[in-house]
């Protein structure tokens, strides 16, 4: 756990927060205290992930993450593709608060970058997950989704509904955000809320299936590139960049 210093105060519809953290990647390297890369994994978003120099940078005070062509820039790995991820697991996590994450992002064919966020213990998805953002293709909006064993196994992704195509400016840098209460999950693009998700239950579904969260969360922020849901990559439209400005982390006062 990173240690945190209290900066500033915000009021959102009644709802007052500590700004507790905000990285601003103003350092040489990433602070190996908050973020760890992400290794490899069989995931579809993770079947691409590398460690080398070549899908990372930091530049002006931004995180940049890249996908790229492995023609030759890692010769002892066999993936044809190489991307660049960062999370906070197991060194930073929040259970109520919220966060907000500036980026701009830059599209292509089959292009899948994300800012969500897992839990540190538990399996998927009967312990939820947070997808703050994901935009596929040349989208002019963005994804933002609840997934549980409620949307997911029993496949109620509308009652309440569970996720929203949000538009954004893919030009520039947005602040994409979401908010984590006892009750609700709130989602928001450059300050405008987008999305709330109650916490009902019902007595067939009891509401820590419904709504699981109130368990540590961490951050994930990473560029992905093909699998089921976008499709086959198109090298011709590589490299591409997802430039991080900087990232927020307030709680409940």
């Amino acid at each position: 756990m990173c240690i945190l210093m209290f900066l500033s105060t915000l009021a959102l519809k009644g709802q007052e927060y500590e700004l507790v953290w905000k990285e601003d990647f103003r350092g040489r390297e990433l602070d190996g205290k908050r973020w760890a890369r992400i290794e490899r994994g069989p995931a579809d978003w993770r079947r691409y992930m590398s460690s080398d120099e070549a899908v990372y940078d930091l530049r002006n005070g931004k995180l940049v993450l890249r996908a790229i062509v492995n023609d030759g820039i890692a010769p002892d790995d066999t993936a044809s593709f190489l991307t660049g991820g960062i999370y906070t697991k197991g060194l930073f996590s929040m259970t109520y608060g919220k966060v907000e994450i500036r980026a701009k992002l830059q599209g292509a064919e089959s292009l899948w970058p994300a800012l969500w966020m897992l839990p540190e213990s538990g399996k998927w998805p009967d312990d939820g997950e947070i997808d703050i953002m994901e935009r596929l293709d040349h989208d002019s909006y963005i994804y933002q989704t609840v997934h549980t064993i409620y949307t997911r196994n029993f496949k109620n992704r509308t009652d309440p509904e569970s996720f929203v195509r949000a538009p954004f400016r893919p030009d520039r840098y947005n602040v994409f955000g979401v908010e984590i209460r006892p009750d609700k999950i709130v989602f928001s693009v450059n300050g405008t809320e987008t999305l709330t998700y109650p916490a009902v239950g019902s007595e067939e579904y009891p509401r820590n299936v419904q709504f699981p969260f109130g368990v540590p969360y961490y951050i994930l922020m990473d560029m992905q590139i093909g699998g089921a849901w976008v499709g086959p990559p198109d090298r011709s439209e590589l490299p591409v960049e997802m430039s991080i400005d900087w990232v927020k982390v307030y709680f409940s006062q």
